[in-house]
């Protein structure tokens, strides 16, 4: 068994696309007369940070010190961000954009079910992305480790530059991928794609082998340290130079998949910062995951959850 390390002198910083989460709770007690759908009585709404905020409340709920970096729209959804970031203790530096309206991703949930979601957003201007790249140059000397948290929302434009930086700074750099163009992920320290993020960049695999093969290729091409697949209710695993270690998944009640990725890359950032290996801090991120998919909606797991299933 690991023991949990101490996180509270390790600091993270994390950037890259941040949205707010908005749950509308009800009850289902008819189908419409309009049209074949249920109706929803909303009983209570919920906000919370989503995204890479939600990946930096992470960090935070393991005890480690946080810092946030991305761009909201001038708009109330930018502002209750910061002002949920603030609540957390992250030190957020969101640059607003006049033209950008904030990713908004409000989900109706009913009987504790997911019954639709509706997203708001739109991509950044660049002048604002050039302006976070020399935010993101001077932020580097006072952290430990990078988390570049990627959704496609364009918040990333200059990530391959981002990771140059970070990495002549002697930083390690976790970059949570998205789409087909890895090539942009070039000198990362650790990628952790999902199964279908990976299917879509490699193509399929018919057993463990044939991943291994494919990972290994990718982990050269890339010039990676290290691939961490995660992969839903088969756990884990890691590729890296001394071979491939895996963890299966906790035998638990999953209540909610969203957000369990945002664990996984916080986690592994916290347990690396505190002086974890790879293997060690890859056992957490899956504990600490296991946690995450037994709560409903974006959610995370405190240093002190984790501690009690060590």
């Amino acid at each position: 068994m690991n023991k949990v390390p101490d996180t509270s002198a390790t600091r993270i910083l994390v950037v890259g696309d941040v949205m707010l989460d908005r749950y509308w709770f009800g009850e289902v007690s008819r189908i419409s007369p309009e049209a074949p759908v249920p109706v929803v009585k909303v009983e209570r709404t919920e906000e919370r940070p989503g995204g890479a905020a939600n990946v930096a409340r992470n960090c935070a709920a393991l005890g480690s010190r946080v810092a946030l970096l991305s761009v909201v729209g001038a708009d109330e959804a930018g502002r209750t961000l910061a002002r949920l970031m603030g609540d957390s203790g992250i030190e957020c530096s969101l640059h607003e954009d006049a033209k950008l309206s904030t990713t908004v991703k409000l989900r109706v949930v009913g009987r504790q079910q997911q019954l639709l979601r509706i997203d708001f957003e739109n991509a950044p201007d660049h002048e604002v992305l050039q302006a976070k790249l020399a935010d993101f140059e001077s932020r580097l000397a006072a952290c430990d480790v990078v988390i570049l948290s990627d959704y496609g929302k364009g918040g990333l434009t200059h990530i391959t530059e981002m990771i140059r930086l970070a990495r002549a700074a002697g930083k390690q750099v976790l970059v949570d991928p998205k789409g087909e163009d890895y090539a942009r992920y070039v000198g990362a320290t650790l990628l952790t794609p999902n199964r279908s993020e990976m299917r879509e960049v490699v193509g399929r695999w018919k057993d463990d082998d044939e991943l291994a093969l494919k990972a290994g290729r990718l982990r050269d091409e890339l010039h990676l340290e290290a691939l961490l697949v995660t992969l839903s209710e088969e756990g884990m695993t890691l590729f890296s130079a001394d071979g491939v270690a895996h963890e299966p998944a906790l035998a638990r009640e999953v209540y909610d998949v969203s957000g369990a990725g945002d664990t996984v890359i916080a986690t592994l950032a916290v347990m690396l910062g505190s002086g974890l290996s790879l293997p060690q801090a890859m056992r957490q991120a899956n504990l600490a995951a296991g946690i995450v998919v037994g709560k409903l909606g974006t959610a995370t797991c405190s240093l002190e959850e984790l501690k009690q299933i060590n």
